[in-house]
């Protein structure tokens, strides 16, 4: 009988509904025992968001400063697991302040410890930086990242921004002003990610993960947009110099906080579309560099 726990942070369900998709091969198994984890942290995170806790939570969220959770139950403390699903949301291009807390803290340490495991983010687009945070975080924990899949809004770059907020802030998921698309991960690709679950189970069986990830790949685990990767890396560098801008001046936050959501909005609405033009042009002359960075990211190395 193999162990595998399923772990996640979800606010909206939307994660939840994927880690409950994706793990049913593995209920349906005769073979394999599955623990469901759930992270809590002492300080609740609203949902929908309101606005002073969402841009609140940027600093220690970019910084990646951890936050009080709540202990695991001793069943999970107890199992020595095969497998674990690690799921998790990214925040300001980061893993979620829960995710992060979990990650550093020493329940993680008992519980991934020698362990295989594959990382499955929902996210609006901007991902690949955050995995690369996650990967640090894994091997300072000792565990193996075996696989990895990041599900996304496929959606236009600024159509995603308009419909992802309006979901956050007003916590109902609808067509934002009656025709755009439905925010988040679409119902389709949820609903067949199970076909993930369905890759992985015969590896774990067989405890060898050589080639899983490739075959993850080939069935649509991992989207690549290759001008989100330079977005992802340019954004990075300014949220590091806002983020310690902030928590160096905490008796001026709530300005400065402010101050970030108008460059927030700058950088989306005027910064990203430029990018983007700078990077279609470049794109014939940067094709190989872009094919080597498509083939790191989505791999697990």
């Amino acid at each position: 009988m193999k162990n595998v726990l399923v772990i996640y942070y979800s606010q909206s369900g939307q994660l939840k509904e994927i880690a409950q998709q994706i793990s049913l091969p593995f209920l349906n198994s005769n073979e394999i025992n599955v623990t469901f984890y759930n992270i809590e942290t002492v300080k609740k995170f609203p949902f929908p968001w309101d606005n002073d806790s969402f841009f609140g939570a940027f600093p220690e969220t970019f910084k990646q400063i951890p936050s009080e959770i709540v202990a695991p139950k001793q069943e999970i403390l107890q199992t020595k697991f095969d497998l674990v699903l690690l799921h998790y949301q990214v925040w300001y291009l980061s893993p979620s302040i829960p995710i992060n807390s979990f990650l550093k803290s020493t329940f993680a340490q008992q519980i991934l410890n020698d362990v295989p495991v594959v990382t499955i983010s929902g996210s609006r687009n901007m991902w690949a930086l955050a995995q690369e945070k996650v990967k640090v975080l894994l091997k300072d924990a000792n565990a193996h990242l075996v696989g990895n899949i990041a599900l996304t809004d496929r959606n236009i770059n600024l159509i995603s921004v308009i419909t992802i907020v309006n979901w956050m802030f007003t916590g109902t998921k609808n067509r934002t002003y009656g025709f755009l698309p439905l925010p988040g991960v679409s119902a389709a690709e949820i609903a067949s990610s199970s076909k993930f679950g369905k890759i992985i189970l015969p590896y774990l069986i067989k405890n060898d993960y050589s080639g899983m990830q490739a075959e993850l790949v080939a069935n649509g685990a991992v989207e690549f947009r290759w001008f989100l990767i330079s977005m992802d890396k340019k954004a990075n560098k300014m949220f590091k110099i806002w983020s310690g801008l902030i928590l160096k001046n905490p008796a001026k936050r709530k300005t400065l906080l402010k101050v970030f959501k108008g460059y927030l909005f700058a950088a989306i609405w005027i910064l990203s579309p430029i990018v983007h033009l700078i990077e279609t042009i470049l794109f014939p002359i940067r094709y190989f560099s872009i094919l080597k960075q498509k083939k790191y990211f989505q791999g697990v190395n």
